[in-house]
């Protein structure tokens, strides 16, 4: 009986000799050395689920994942709740595209129950939320791990590394600044801040921008974050989205509406994106285009005010447009000054200017259309006729202004224009009598 207790003694020395040999040599990376204890140790003892994780781990550092996914799974059949091996082994799965198979080993870990006071067994679980995709149940996990653990950096790391990847940039330094605050030489959290803290200054620096109303200094700003960050499609995106916001308030339809469509290609429902596109289509006179965008956005934004009240100018500019446009009478766009309106004014009243025409059919029709034009110089030269017509109400429209400011022109041509100025630049008053 001694006999047979020695020579089990015996085997088991040999074995555990193997392993803590393998062990070092494995940590000071003579890996090829490593692995002959490993293998030594599994010939002494094909039972011992250690040996087969580590072998495994050694071929994981040699770069042979083929080799290391057979052991994991022997390390799992002989310890079927040994989660690393079978974390370990899911991320194999899952780099050679089995993705069934490793969504199954991910819920048996993330499904075993864990010691809720346990740092690794929190990071493990923390790892295969990751891996399903599930970041808020790995992001609750790490923070736990964070606090159990009074220096832990790896899970502060992993927190930044998951806020960042989300887009959410500022919880993202933040919790990069408290693993520097553990260790202000950890080199991955330092070089991970650099990055953060540059991209946060800049989003921070478009935004102050775009409330100073300098949207041309804001859009370049938001093309910096993407030079800064192109990897990372929430950055690129919200930076389409806020430069498709400041192209629209420039006032620059065509890219504003590129911009816009770029951004609503991958997201169609962005609310945001539509508000603006649809506010670009307005300015270039795309009324049913614009009103279709609002009505996209108001069914996914119910209580918005400015999709509302931008979807009845819209309705009320496309009813409009179907009447009289003054903006078209001038031939100038919705965004015109006022130097370029009384510019247009005079080249057309001198051009239909009714005494340039004998022919009585010819001087009535330049009658009508000098009115048109007299009129449309009227409301576009006056701020606040002018506001009233860009928010589809005609001042010169008795029925749109019920009682509201609006010429009159009375009788016939008795007399020409004499004394009249059609090239002056203050308002005009004149009377006709069409008898």
């Amino acid at each position: 009986m001694d006999l047979i207790s020695g020579v089990i003694c015996g085997q088991d020395g040999g074995v555990e000799n193997h392993l803590e040999m393998g062990k070092k040599l494995l940590a000071a990376g003579q890996l090829a050395d490593a692995l002959s204890h490993f293998h030594s140790a599994i010939d002494g003892d094909p039972k011992n689920y250690m040996a087969f994780y580590r072998r495994a781990t050694v071929y994981l550092a040699m770069g042979k994942s083929k080799s290391a996914l057979p052991d994991l799974s022997k390390v799992i059949e002989l310890k079927p709740d040994f989660t690393s091996a079978r974390l370990q082994r899911g991320n194999l799965l899952l780099k050679q595209g089995r993705l069934d198979e490793a969504e199954r080993d991910f819920k048996k870990v993330v499904s075993h129950d864990i010691i809720v006071w346990d740092v690794t067994s929190r990071e493990l679980r923390a790892e295969c939320f990751i891996q399903m995709g599930e970041m808020g149940k790995a992001i609750s996990d790490l923070k736990a791990a964070s606090k159990l653990k009074s220096d832990n950096t790896k899970a502060f790391y992993k927190l930044s590394t998951i806020y960042y990847n989300l887009g959410d940039h500022e919880m993202s330094l933040t919790e990069v600044r408290e693993c520097l605050k553990l260790d202000p030489d950890h080199k991955q959290c330092y070089s991970h801040y650099k990055q953060v803290k540059k991209l946060n200054k800049q989003i921070q620096s478009a935004e102050e921008l775009i409330q100073q109303q300098r949207y041309g200094d804001a859009a370049r700003k938001y093309e910096s974050v993407v030079e800064t960050e192109p990897n990372v499609p929430q950055y690129s995106h919200h930076a389409k989205e806020r430069i498709c916001h400041c192209l629209a308030q420039q006032q620059d339809m065509n890219r504003a509406i590129t911009v816009c469509s770029e951004v609503l290609q991958s997201d169609p429902h962005n609310v945001n994106a539509l508000k603006d596109r649809a506010e670009a289509y307005l300015l270039d006179e795309q009324y049913e285009e614009a009103i279709k965008d609002y009505e996209n956005a108001r069914d996914h934004s119910e209580n918005d005010r400015q999709i509302k009240e931008g979807l009845e100018k819209a309705q009320r500019l496309l009813k409009q447009s179907q009447k009289r446009d003054y903006y078209k009478i001038l031939g100038v766009k919705r965004n015109a000054q006022k130097k370029e309106i009384v510019k247009a004014y005079r080249k057309l009243a001198h051009q239909w200017h009714p005494d340039n025409f004998q022919d009585p059919e010819e001087k009535k029709k330049a009658e009508k259309k000098f009115i048109d034009i007299a009129q449309a110089k009227e409301v576009l030269t006056d701020p606040e006729m002018r506001q009233k017509f860009d928010h589809g109400e005609d001042p010169m429209d008795p029925e749109s202004q019920q009682g509201g400011h609006h010429q009159n022109f009375h009788g016939g041509w008795n007399g020409g224009f004499q004394g009249f100025n059609p090239f002056g630049s203050g308002p005009f008053n004149f009377k006709f009598n069409f008898q």
